[in-house]
């Protein structure tokens, strides 16, 4: 007889939303010389002092399990490499406030997950990579958006919506500055407004710190609430290996907490995945130790490829693309676009050139694109060629 049980997964599970960016990519992933800017990652390989630090590894037969919450001596070096970009007397940063994760989006999660109960509110600063805003939904919680503004400028933050939506009954806000997709970055005023209210209700604060140092100012820094926060608040900090040191495929990421919290992540993280893999974090104190060189080149790059990028796209009619001031991506305005995922499915199917909806990181951003331009000029021009080709379709 047959049972008449669903063989779905439960409710929140279905109500998530599918990643726009994965349905574009999915589309063109087996189509040959198709041009892709739709994922997050450098068109270079890691630099190979850092794969040499996995290799040795391995070659030593430093393939078993670890401690739950990472090597002792990657602990530590993510806690000096912190401390000397954030030196605060009021939060220092030690080992025992750090906690290795497998990615850093499994670092999100992980963090949610010991914060947020079901029904639970969270707020989050949107547009944002959709990851962020569906894993509370996996956990039942209820979320709500409150979304930058774009202007000539480019996006910018109204502090008096974002501290109204952060009521007495709000249990999470999640932020990441800079912010993927739109580049936008906090200022040091507008950390201090939003850390204080966190304070005034006790709200856990969850930021995401994956694009700190691709800045492209003098400091090369982005501001940080590490720089302003107390030992008692409640902040955590989620960052990644992937981006500032060409790692996306290692999956590879920390988390900062305070004390008494990571001290129970432990049992989460065994929950989870148990540990992150030896010869993988051997790699990643490689490159917190080797890889200064790495960051500055990297950001230099960048800021070059943004540059050359942006100016190329606001030579383009109806196209508005003012130049982020951090991250790897341009989140640009193409007038007359009313379904950015149909637009992009039709660059991939038409012109093979791939890039991100819009529509993929929240309401606000349909009408725009995302084009990850860590990649050099010559790939990048001819990707812009072949966008020019596909605009001429929309008008």
């Amino acid at each position: 007889m047959q049972s008449e049980h669903s063989l779905l997964p439960r409710d929140a599970i279905l109500q998530l939303r599918a990643s726009k960016i994965r349905e574009v990519a999915n589309a063109g992933m087996d189509r040959k010389n198709v041009l892709a800017f739709w994922f997050g990652e450098p068109d270079e390989v890691t630099p190979d002092f850092i794969r040499s630090a996995a290799s040795e590894s391995l070659l030593r037969g430093e393939t078993f399990y670890s401690h739950n919450l990472g090597l002792p001596e990657l602990r530590s070096t993510v806690a000096s490499y912190l401390s000397a970009l954030h030196a605060n007397p009021a939060a220092a940063i030690t080992s025992e406030h750090v906690a290795i994760t497998s990615a850093g989006v499994n670092a999100l999660s992980l963090a949610a997950q010991c914060i947020v109960n079901p029904g639970d509110r969270v707020v989050c600063v949107t547009p944002l990579w959709p990851n962020l805003v569906e894993i509370p939904k996996i956990l039942s919680a209820n979320v709500e958006c409150v979304s930058l503004q774009f202007g000539e400028s480019g996006w910018q933050l109204d502090m008096d919506r974002l501290l109204a939506a952060l009521t007495p009954d709000t249990r999470l806000l999640m932020v990441n500055s800079p912010n993927n997709p739109t580049g936008w970055t906090l200022t040091r005023a507008e950390q201090q407004a939003i850390l204080d209210r966190c304070r005034q209700h006790g709200i856990w604060l969850l930021a995401d710190d994956a694009y700190e140092r691709l800045v492209f100012d003098e400091v090369g820094v982005a501001p940080s609430f590490f720089d302003i926060a107390h030992a008692d608040d409640r902040l955590v900090s989620a960052n990644t290996f992937s981006k500032s040191w060409l790692m996306t495929g290692w999956r590879l990421g920390w988390l900062v907490a305070p004390k008494p919290f990571i001290e129970q992540l432990g049992k989460v993280i065994e929950y989870n995945t148990s540990c992150s893999p030896v010869f993988i974090q051997r790699a990643g104190i490689a490159a917190i130790t080797g890889g200064d060189s790495v960051i500055a080149r990297t950001q230099r790059r960048f800021r070059e490829a943004r540059d050359h990028l942006c100016a190329a796209l606001n030579a383009l009619p109806g196209v508005h693309a003012p130049p982020p001031p951090g991250a790897m991506y341009a989140f640009f305005k193409v007038d007359g676009m009313t379904d950015s995922l149909a637009f992009c499915k039709r660059l991939v199917a038409e012109q093979g050139l791939g890039v991100a909806p819009g529509a993929a990181f929240g309401d606000e951003g349909e009408g725009f694109v995302r084009w990850c331009f860590a990649s050099d000029l010559k790939r990048l021009d001819d990707g812009i060629a072949r966008f020019t080709q596909g605009l001429q379709s929309l008008r």
